[in-house]
């Protein structure tokens, strides 16, 4: 079986990272992949196991993106084409397909509602759309894609990359000169309006006034860098937060937090939440979108009503006041990682799915014509 994957992300962060979990779980399984991408863009440079063709992607106005697609797909001969992405690759990566003859899928990740006429013109090409979580999978029926084309497959977590690990907390006072008897809290997110930070800077006075070992590193970046670091010393958080920026070293670093803080308004399911939780580190996270999904509460974390700041603050500060209580959700979250979001159970997911849709396609070309 031969899978073309279309990606247009120019950066590995959470998508572009699922669709190289998803072809090397793919390769391990013998499926031949080839990957469609940007040039130069993070995936083309650090490759998954696949041939990769890198064809220029400009975005929903790129209406040269379509012949350029559908000569890729002709070019590589696919027996499906798998969409992973926004940017013009979910519209024109179908229409594409459905030119050269081909079935195709699609990734949905973003918690985002769509009006109908959308939804019925961008997924009409597609055999099955996949959805990250329940939440994308109500805006998808929301948007005219019927049931019986919807599959739920939630992104996956390397356990073995992400992990507990005993050294991880020398390695982050360290890294960021704190003293040993800090309690860290970190952000995994992209410096973007929708993923809260403001939230949190509002909150951050009081709990550092209680708790003056707190220190808090936002890890991404992104177009609202500029506008953060202006804010955190307009609050006089100067010594509390630090905006650590990009970090390839996250997964080592990550089992040495004693808190995640995810407080983002909008969220299609949230892989920093997995990545969390497969390093055993609970986590406080909005009830935004699909990180019910991620975050199970009280079980493996924390979950609070997106537009209450006092929840938010109150469930921060138990938690850093409740070391027993941070093992015992750090422990069940790692548990829960294993058991259902690991890349290998994602990767056979999308076997399964592969199989059907091109079952059902042969079953409709085999079908004799009524007369």
């Amino acid at each position: 079986m031969r899978i073309l994957h279309i990606e247009a992300g120019r950066h590995l962060y959470g998508g572009a990272a699922q669709v190289r979990y998803l072809i090397d779980g793919l390769g391990a399984a013998r499926v031949d992949n080839v990957l469609v991408c940007p040039p130069k863009c993070a995936l083309a440079e650090q490759p998954p196991v696949a041939r990769v063709a890198a064809v220029a992607m400009h975005g929903d106005l790129d209406l040269g993106l379509l012949p350029r697609l559908v000569h890729a797909i002709r070019a590589e001969q696919p027996d499906l084409v798998h969409v992973h992405s926004r940017r013009g690759a979910d519209l024109y990566g179908g229409l594409a397909a459905a030119v050269a003859g081909v079935p195709a899928v699609l990734t949905r990740r973003v918690d985002a509602a769509e009006p109908t006429w959308l939804g019925r013109l961008k997924y009409r090409p597609y055999a099955a759309v996949v959805a990250l979580s329940r939440a994308i999978e109500a805006q998808l029926t929301a948007a005219g894609v019927d049931e019986a084309r919807l599959t739920r497959i939630p992104s996956a977590v390397d356990t073995g990359l992400y992990r507990p690990d005993l050294g991880a907390r020398e390695r982050v006072l360290t890294a960021f000169g704190l003293r040993s008897d800090a309690l860290v809290v970190a952000v995994v997110a992209q410096l973007i309006e929708r993923k809260g930070h403001r939230r949190l800077l509002a909150v951050l006075p009081e709990l550092a006034r209680a708790e003056p070992r707190l220190r808090v590193l936002c890890f991404g970046r992104g177009p609202l860098e500029q506008n953060l670091a202006r804010e955190i010393t307009q609050r006089g958080l100067s010594e509390i937060v630090t905006l650590a920026g990009f970090r390839n070293d996250l997964p080592r670093l990550m089992p040495g937090f004693d808190l995640v803080v995810h407080p983002a308004e909008r969220e299609g399911l949230g892989l920093a939440l997995l990545e969390a939780a497969a390093a055993g580190v609970p986590v406080v996270a909005c009830a935004a979108g699909g990180v019910p999904d991620a975050v199970e509460h009280g079980v493996t974390g924390v979950l609070v009503p997106v537009a209450d700041a006092a929840a938010l603050r109150h469930a921060i500060a138990r938690l850093l006041a409740a070391p027993a209580e941070r093992t015992r959700l750090g422990a069940a979250a790692r548990a829960r990682v294993e058991r259902r979001f690991c890349a290998a159970g994602m990767a056979a997911a999308h076997v399964s799915l592969y199989e059907r849709v091109l079952a059902e396609r042969a079953a409709r070309v085999a079908r004799p014509v009524s007369r």
